[in-house]
């Protein structure tokens, strides 16, 4: 698992920015470079973030491509192929793998319910398919299944499956995934209210929603942890609590969108069934944004 050493600190589980007509591609590769120059150490395009529910076949492969574009290699790109259908993901895994991706977040499959069986054949049958790191993104509050640590340890014997973006919210997990699956495999925060609790646990770094509107603070907390500065950390993590709070008050990504529109970073849009957040939760997301600093 040479790889695991590039997948941590603050990743940006990106937005995707619209135009009345599709994907603002000129937005989106000015957001990536953006990203990096504020110290953010990993790119995910096509997350929940991202709103891939939503993007057609196509849209979806241009996105990784233009993420891969735009990063030109700075930091890696972790590109979301997953599908509650296995041919599915398959078939982006190998396209994400054809145009450079440096890695794929591959979700539990949503919606099937599968068995810890069925999930386990089913990044078997991922793995197999291309040579590209995977990192499994258990998150049960939207796919309403959990992938047991068992399994997951399982999972990283197979040489390719390299860490977990761990959205459980329950805390004893990071730890206990450790213990099973080794010291080498990637344990990330799918939270970002527990970044700093996971890392505390023996984590890697944190996939942030976060970090699209905040990210050299999220990046500067990550790297004040690796430096053991503990008392930057308890201070960004205290400043940081109410915008994570701010950015899940409706259903994301639609406030995260809408503190990018504030920094001028991308439209507000959001594709339905999702709609922008009400008056109430954008004067919310504006005082997060004020507490943090990244607005006055």
């Amino acid at each position: 698992m040479s790889q695991l050493p590039r997948f941590r600190g603050s990743i940006v589980a990106l937005i995707t920015p619209f135009t009345e007509d599709g994907v603002d591609e000129g937005a989106l590769q000015s957001f990536v470079d953006w990203q990096i120059a504020q110290g953010t150490h990993g790119l995910v395009p096509c997350g929940t973030t991202g709103e891939s529910p939503t993007l057609s076949h196509a849209e979806h492969q241009r996105v990784i491509e233009l993420c891969v574009e735009a990063a030109a290699g700075r930091v890696p790109v972790i590109a979301g192929t997953g599908s509650n259908n296995t041919t599915e993901a398959i078939a982006f895994q190998r396209h994400a793998a054809k145009v450079g991706a440096d890695a794929a977040l591959v979700v539990t499959p949503y919606y099937n319910r599968p068995t810890q069986e069925g999930l386990y054949q089913h990044y078997k049958a991922i793995h197999d398919a291309a040579e590209l790191p995977i990192l499994i993104y258990n998150i049960p509050g939207r796919s309403a299944v959990d992938m047991s640590v068992e399994t997951m340890a399982k999972l990283a014997e197979l040489p390719n499956i390299v860490g977990v973006k761990d959205a459980t919210n329950d805390l004893a997990r990071p730890l206990l995934t450790r213990l099973a699956a080794g010291e080498d495999f990637a344990v990330i925060s799918g939270e970002d209210i527990t970044a700093a609790a996971i890392l505390a646990q023996g984590g890697h770094g944190c996939i942030s929603v976060t970090a699209n509107a905040a990210p050299r603070q999220c990046a500067d907390l990550q790297e004040a942890w690796q430096a053991g500065d503990i008392a930057t950390v308890s201070r960004l993590r205290d400043r940081l609590a109410p915008l994570h709070r701010a950015l899940f008050l409706e259903s994301s990504p639609a406030p995260v969108k809408y503190a990018c529109s504030v920094l001028g970073k991308a439209s507000a849009r959001v594709r339905l069934p999702l709609v922008e957040p009400s008056d109430a939760t954008k004067e919310r997301v504006r005082e997060a944004m004020r507490h943090v600093g990244v607005i006055n």
